[in-house]
């Protein structure tokens, strides 16, 4: 059985569970998301105990200087996603957007050199164990929509209106 450890972080757009396996992160998610929370876990880990941990890990520091508009903050994560050698390579690909700029599904194609694997990317995009700071919500619709976001299309965009206003105010 996996011992994993667990915090928890208000944010602008709901509470984020933070696990760890340690000082590690391995997965980040919404907390009113707990169904998908207990697939991902269960699929990467088998079984699985959680023990809340006192003191915070890097990645809640982190997040909150992400939400306070830090395009650099998630550059000294330490994290590991698990997953298929595909998926993977999808979540690298999802971490080279950069901060306030989106990528269509078929360009996330592209770029990890499979063309015609749009369902498949879509499929690793959704199954992404730390959102935010792999940051699947930069993947948009060919047409520009913002197309499913497992947190919520609301929160999709206003994380991408948040990067969007940084930028902007970093700018100025």
């Amino acid at each position: 059985m996996q011992q994993l450890y667990y915090s928890e972080i208000d944010s602008p757009i709901g509470d984020i569970a933070v696990y760890t396996d340690g000082d590690t992160l391995v997965h980040l998610d919404f907390t009113d998301c707990p169904e998908r929370i207990t697939r991902l876990l269960r699929r990467r880990f088998g079984e699985v105990t959680c023990q809340t941990r006192v003191d915070p890990v890097p990645a809640v520091a982190r997040l909150a200087a992400y939400f306070e508009g830090d395009s650099q903050a998630f550059e000294d994560i330490t994290f590991a996603t698990g997953g298929t050698v595909f998926q993977q390579r999808v979540w690298r690909a999802l971490c080279e957007i950069p901060f306030g700029q989106t990528r269509s599904y078929s360009q996330l194609a592209k770029a990890i050199g499979q063309p015609t694997a749009v369902r498949a990317v879509a499929s690793a995009n959704a199954n992404n164990p730390i959102g935010l700071i792999v940051p699947c919500h930069r993947v948009i619709a060919s047409n520009g929509s913002l197309a499913g976001y497992a947190g919520g299309v609301h929160r999709k965009a206003w994380l991408l209106q948040h990067e969007e206003k940084a930028l902007h105010q970093r700018a100025h």
